[in-house]
């Protein structure tokens, strides 16, 4: 045959993935190949449809207003023809990640089970073939993401997609191979028991297995590989493989001479091939190759983080693996940019949270040189169960098992937050049991941890409550003690947070500490001028991450940080500005970057950097400036690593401004339409940035302006909402003044949340624009507008905010010292310019509680009147949510 036909054929095969070659591949040793096309996907074995993996059938229904999302069964199915060929070879499907009981069915039988959602599994199909090429083997897949109190997550702050969310490869090898068998890793483990700038030794530990029927004498050769391919270290040895049986063999290499030292700065990665020949003819019987990086590390409770001997202050962030409009199904290329934006940021540290994730990840951070934690998601709760902690082990050797080569990785996690929310709160005697139950977990977990991997450190991440991870006597367990701190967000005030790092370092004088977790919601729509704790502004977040960043830098003895997180993802019980999604991302759930990764850009990278933050905020809405009414005065602020920036309005210089934390701000007079702003330093004018903003400009005074268009407001507000869908831009209200618009009587509605101080944080039902409907003014008795005359539609929005259903406060939110709200009954009328248009209006009676209401009507006004509504009580107190008002000519 020839070689064109031979390769057509291999294309078939590989894209099909469902038919092996029609010829016989004389070639020995292992062939790995995708196996994810052309599967079928049913919830009720009934209706089939055509899918690809990765797979997941949440990635749309987590979205909706419906409260929660399909945790069910799931069904894939998928032919796979055989030859006869075949049959001497060992055939495995492995799974890379499937949510989060998985069976794995072969022409009808059961081949294996996995348990666990986030670590990969091999499964043995060859015994469970028919190896006829006319016969199409049977492959389907039974996977649930199901409640299960035995599997960990029980609960968190994300959400559980389900499906074969992870590639999925065919492996095929010779009888005699490295073993699968090892908990889902490839059989080859690496250790660097000894590396200094002059040496650095290698140890490989190989497991070997032999399928066949007849015992076999083999030879097992490692070789290092430098960069350019070059043979710098080698070992052989024999040994006999009895038919049937595994072999464990470990070998230590030839030290290596001056090697070149994996950092951050310089992530050189050798390559270690690991090769099983045939004693007598040497034919390769199976191959792996995996990388290599010579470092060491040590964590210090008094001086921080050293690595290679050198202090290294880790700052970075956690990552969990969904996308916009994907959930976890998420291509390797999309998960790999993660970790180059990290590397963009000027991170060096990735906490992988709160569970292992795709294995390019921490390939990734191998080549980028990111330091990586790993974690088994045992979060906010434990079962009391065998079976719980058998699942917690066996995920535990999982993820040690299978990421135990990557240089990158320097910690190994096992509990979150853990008594965030404790059971049995009603009850100290059984509570305390319970204390104790997860404190025999945790030190099982800590000491098979430390068996399986001597060289690295342990860590568990605990909310703040100092005393009572102390009392349960959870701090004392791990190496590392990480905390996961939102001092001047969920409660308290932001210099809270310092002080709780000092704090540490009197009461745990020997724990290395790391902050796990930190950070603050930035709602990429929401601007503020005056931005406040929970406000979801991005103005806010960035304060917030001045302080934090601050504080970590300038404490030593705080060996890293991992801001809470890259970007934004998927908690489908959340509500807020943003419902189903966590805000806290330095970037989107699509991975835009918010004025937050600027800021950790000027604080972290060290080459020269300035960007106009604000700049993202691109279209604006102001009113004109009582003292000059052809502009309107608006902040903007640039994130610089330098210590000074000039900016520049339309080419005229604002003048000069010293760096305050990394950020620049200046008031600048923007004039109606394009207004182009553009960033320099003095020092090197060369860099730069330049922005163009759009500002719709309202008259200070509207009466007879032939300039008013429209005006959209929101009642009760600080924060600007940046309307993605209609392309507007909603403003905050004021009182009203003459010659203007504004609200009389009233006050801002503030819910029963003391997180927030106005305004707030529910779901609202029938719209995707939450944040129109969540303020408002309470008990106003008019709102006028003195706009000239003409024809104009005038849309009002409600939402009763008070009354409906019950819901359990979320475990994240550490500040739950929520009032009990009291249902309200308001009925009100609303008369326009004298005449009636709403009557007997009653939201939470006619249209249901958070609930989306908007009226419009169309007014002509004439002879200098204006427009004035009338809010008339017939019970209660009436509401105004927001309003838009349009000149129609």
């Amino acid at each position: 045959m020839s070689y064109f036909k031979q390769f057509l054929f291999f294309l078939c095969f590989l894209f099909a993935g469902a038919a092996f070659s029609q010829e016989k591949n004389l070639v020995t040793g292992r062939t790995r190949i995708g196996f994810n096309e052309h599967w079928s996907f049913s919830k009720d074995e009934k209706t089939w449809e055509n899918i690809k993996l990765p797979h997941t059938w949440n990635a749309k229904d987590v979205m909706d207003d419906e409260p929660g999302y399909y945790r069910g069964f799931g069904w894939y199915k998928k032919e796979l023809s055989t030859k006869p060929y075949r049959k001497g070879k060992e055939i495995f499907l492995c799974f890379e990640g499937a949510n989060q009981e998985t069976e794995v069915y072969v022409n009808g039988t059961l081949a294996a089970k996995h348990a666990g959602g986030y670590t990969g599994f091999n499964v043995p199909l060859h015994q469970l073939l028919k190896f006829d090429g006319d016969f199409k083997n049977e492959i389907v897949i039974k996977v649930t993401n199901r409640f299960n109190e035995d599997i960990a997550p029980l609960t968190a702050d994300f959400t559980f997609f389900g499906g074969i969310y992870r590639k999925v490869d065919l492996l095929i090898t010779e009888p005699i191979h490295f073993s699968l068998a090892d908990h889902g890793a490839a059989g080859v483990y690496i250790n660097t028991p000894l590396v200094s700038d002059e040496k650095g030794k290698v140890q490989v530990k190989s497991l070997l297995e032999n399928a066949s029927l007849k015992s076999k004498s083999i030879k097992l050769i490692t070789t290092v590989y430098d960069q350019q391919g070059k043979a710098i270290s080698s070992k052989s040895s024999r040994a006999d493989l009895p038919s049937g049986g595994k072999i464990t063999m470990v070998q230590d290499l030839p030290e290596v001479k001056q090697p070149h030292l994996w950092s951050p700065e310089h992530p050189y990665l050798y390559r270690v091939v690991s090769q099983i020949l045939d004693a007598k003819d040497r034919t390769e019987l199976d191959l792996i190759s995996n990388s290599l990086g010579f470092r060491w590390f040590k964590f210090d409770a008094e001086k921080g983080f050293f690595l290679n001997g050198k202090p290294l202050k880790l700052v970075g962030a956690s990552r969990h693996q969904d996308y916009e409009g994907l959930g976890n199904a998420v291509p390797e290329s999309l998960q790999i940019r993660d970790v180059e934006l990290i590397k963009q940021m000027g991170g060096n540290f990735l906490r992988v949270a709160h569970y292992p994730q795709d294995p390019v990840i921490l390939q990734a951070c191998d080549r980028l040189g990111i330091l990586a934690s790993v974690e088994i998601p045992v979060v906010n709760a434990i079962t009391e169960s065998p079976a719980f902690t058998k699942n917690c082990k066996n995920m535990l050797l999982e993820m040690i098992r299978q990421n135990f080569n990557h240089p990158s990785v320097v910690v190994w996690a096992y509990m979150n937050e853990v008594l965030l929310r404790p059971k049995f709160s009603g009850d100290k005697d059984r509570q305390h049991l319970y204390f104790e139950h997860i404190r025999e977990l945790a030190q099982s977990l800590e000491d098979l941890t430390r068996k399986e991997d001597p060289l690295r450190y342990t860590m568990m991440a605990f909310h703040g409550d100092f005393d009572r991870y102390t009392k349960v006597g959870l701090t004392k367990i791990p190496m590392i003690v990480g905390w996961n701190l939102y001092q001047g967000w969920y409660g308290g005030e932001l210099k809270g947070f310092g002080q709780f790092l000092d704090k540490h370092r009197k009461e745990l004088p020997d724990k290395p500490v790391m902050v796990t977790e930190f950070g603050a919601d930035a709602d990429p729509r929401i601007r503020s001028f005056v931005p406040v704790r929970f406000d979801k502004s991005v103005e806010y977040a960035l304060k917030f991450s001045q302080v934090y960043l601050n504080d970590i830098l300038s404490r030593s003895f705080v060996s890293g940080a991992m801001v809470w997180n890259l970007a934004d993802f998927n908690s489908e019980t959340r509500e807020e500005t943003m419902p189903h999604i966590n805000n806290k991302g330095l970037l989107t759930l699509g991975r835009e970057p918010k004025d937050t990764y600027y800021l950790y850009q000027a604080y972290l990278l060290k080459q020269p950097f300035l960007k106009i933050a604000s700049g993202n905020w691109t279209e604006r809405t102001g009113m004109a400036d009582s003292t000059n009414g052809m502009v309107s005065t608006q902040q903007i602020q640039v994130a610089t690593n330098f210590s000074s920036a000039e900016l520049f309005l339309n080419g005229k210089s604002l003048g000069i401004q010293f760096s305050k934390d990394h950020l620049c701000t200046w008031p600048v007079p923007f004039q109606a339409g394009w207004n182009q702003v553009r960033a320099v330093n003095p020092e090197q004018p060369g860099i730069e940035d330049v922005e163009e903003i759009r500002l719709n400009l309202l008259p200070y005074l509207i009466t007879g302006s032939s300039d008013f268009a429209a005006l959209h407001v929101l009642l009760g507000a600080e924060r600007y909402f940046i309307d993605e869908q209609e392309h507007t831009l909603w403003i905050p209200d004021q009182a009203y003044r003459k010659g203007s618009w504004g609200y009389i009587g009233g006050a801002p509605f503030k819910g029963t949340n003391n997180r927030i101080s106005y305004g707030s944080d529910k779901n609202i039902l029938g719209t995707d624009r939450d944040p129109i409907y969540q303020t408002q003014q309470v008990g106003l008795s008019a709102y006028k507008m003195d706009v000239p005359d003409g024809t104009y539609e005038l849309t009002l929005f409600f939402s009763e905010l008070m009354g409906g259903p019950d819901k359990e406060a979320l475990a994240y939110n550490l500040d739950n010292n929520h009032q009990k709200e009291i249902q309200e009954q308001r009925i009100f009328n609303v008369n326009v310019n004298g005449k009636s248009f709403l009557n007997n209006l009653n939201l939470g009676e006619d249209y249901g509680y958070a609930t989306a209401v908007q009226k419009s009507l169309k007014i002509n006004v004439v002879n200098g009147t204006g427009i004035l509504l009338d809010f008339v009580p017939q019970k209660g107190k009436p509401v105004l949510n927001a309003l838009s008002l349009r000149r129609i000519n």
